[in-house]
């Protein structure tokens, strides 16, 4: 049993996926952009209005003033063959690239019964792409694409004779002198064709009579020539048409993500890293590089983790290509611990980051952490993690002393001196008699750079009204830095 794709008008198609204009609108491909090239195929909106193919452009344009004129593109039509290929290894592990639009897949494994079910969610899921397909389901390869050209959905063939006999002679191909003489004897259908003896045709016309009566009798079974698996999940696109705005580009890469996906999934791959490169108008480029917080192949997650990467997205100059790197990996498989605590959404969480991000600069987000210094107040920033470890045993012999609420930021204060002994003090705090204080305590570092130079002078005092307090000299002023409990 066979099932064959079928993407009538693949070109034309290929092209308007592209565009984020809607699909009911008239276009037709063109030999050229000229005016003296002609209508190579229409959509259905087009052909409604009027628009032939052979027509020139000032005809197609006379008989449909909104047409849209569009010429062949061969790497819009490299990805749309890409796409169709992704959506078929969802069907079957075996298929073969037959022709441009035309996927041929043996799907010998399925039931009987199952297989138009899965072949009519095939075809959404390729309309969803962008690509309107059909599908025909047989005991041979040529007679499933018989079936997917004489349908609009899907048709399984039951009956071969039934479906064959009032088709069009045409459709066996039968070439321009041959098809004369057909005509000469009447013949007008595959029926009355296959109604003759094979062996009177091959005597009077040899091998070339006897491979169109094969194909008006639906042919024979035969191997496929199978299409391997992509290895690298890439995907490039240089634009007719330069793009200034976010839109569009995103608009692209969704559909590069739908597809990309649907390989990942197809070789039980998930996403690790994203790279995306933007060609630009001057020949230079902008590359984004980037690591998924957690491996997925879900083209949503995809899409929305480059979408918050993009948003503030600006170039000097206009964008017109792009190449897109999907770095694969296994899926992880991890039973976590018992005491352990991961996010809930890494991926929002990732997004709610990578926007935080864009507001206040990558340097000043994150968690922070102590570093390795005498210096108060000291952090760097590091990146959350992913899994929140269980909390750290007690120290086995904690610190002792009281402990300093500090006063954040410190208190201005106002001192007065008896020598170099402070006698008084004054903040909007507190105020009173200075009655102890321990000796100043003198700290420094940074001297090596310029811009991390640090100097503090600190004291604890004790006042007459009660109360014991951190007392700060920096940059010759006082400071009031906390309260001990």
């Amino acid at each position: 049993m066979f099932t064959v794709l079928h993407l009538a008008d693949f070109a034309l198609h290929a092209v308007l996926r592209t565009e984020s204009a809607p699909a009911v609108l008239p276009a037709a491909l063109f030999t050229a952009t000229g005016r003296k090239s002609v209508v190579l195929a229409a959509n259905a909106a087009a052909r409604a209005a009027g628009v032939e193919p052979g027509m020139t452009a000032p005809q197609a344009v006379a008989r449909c003033p909104t047409l849209r004129l569009r010429s062949p593109h061969s790497a819009a039509e490299g990805e749309a063959r890409a796409a169709l290929l992704a959506v078929a290894f969802t069907l079957a592990p075996t298929i073969e690239d037959t022709a441009p639009g035309i996927c041929t897949l043996d799907v010998r494994g399925w039931a009987p019964t199952k297989l138009p079910a899965a072949a009519h969610a095939t075809i959404a899921e390729l309309s969803r792409l962008g690509l309107p397909a059909t599908a025909g389901i047989a005991a041979t390869p040529l007679l499933a694409l018989y079936a997917a050209r004489a349908t609009t959905d899907v048709l399984a063939v039951t009956d071969t004779t039934s479906f064959l006999a009032p088709l069009p002679l045409a459709t066996a191909d039968p070439g321009d002198e041959l098809g004369a003489v057909f005509a000469r004897w009447g013949l007008r259908t595959l029926g009355d064709l296959t109604a003759l003896p094979r062996d009177e045709i091959v005597r009077r016309f040899g091998a070339t009579g006897l491979a169109v009566w094969n194909r008006a009798s639906g042919g024979a079974p035969r191997p496929l020539h199978p299409v391997v698996r992509p290895q690298m999940f890439t995907a490039s696109l240089t634009f007719e048409q330069e793009i200034e705005t976010l839109e569009p580009l995103l608009f692209i890469l969704r559909r590069f993500l739908d597809r990309l996906s649907l390989e990942l999934q197809a070789a039980q791959h998930v996403a690790a890293e994203i790279e995306l490169t933007l060609r630009l108008e001057d020949e230079t480029a902008a590359a984004h590089h980037f690591r998924l917080p957690e491996p997925t192949a879900d083209p949503e997650i995809l899409f929305r983790a480059l979408h918050t990467r993009l948003e503030s997205l600006r170039t000097e100059t206009s964008i017109v290509g792009l190449d897109l790197r999907i770095v694969p990996t296994r899926p992880l498989v991890r039973q976590p611990g018992l005491f352990e605590t991961g996010l809930r959404d890494p991926h929002g969480f990732a997004e709610t980051l990578a926007r935080l991000a864009a507001l206040v600069g990558a340097d000043h987000l994150g968690t922070p952490e102590l570093e390795d210094t005498h210096r108060p107040d000291a952090v760097h920033f590091i990146p959350p993690a992913p899994i929140i470890p269980p909390p750290a045993p007690p120290a086995l012999h904690p610190p002792l002393g009281a402990p300093l609420r500090r006063f954040r930021p410190p208190l201005p204060a106002q001192l007065e001196f008896t020598g170099e002994r402070p006698t008084y003090l004054w903040t909007t705090h507190t105020r009173g008699e200075i009655v102890f204080q321990s000796r100043p305590w003198h700290s420094s570092g940074g001297w090596w750079q310029a811009d991390h130079t640090w100097s503090r002078v600190e004291w604890d005092i004790a006042l007459a009204a009660g109360g014991l307090y951190r007392l700060l000299r920096h940059d010759q002023a006082y400071f009031l830095e906390g309260e001990y409990d």
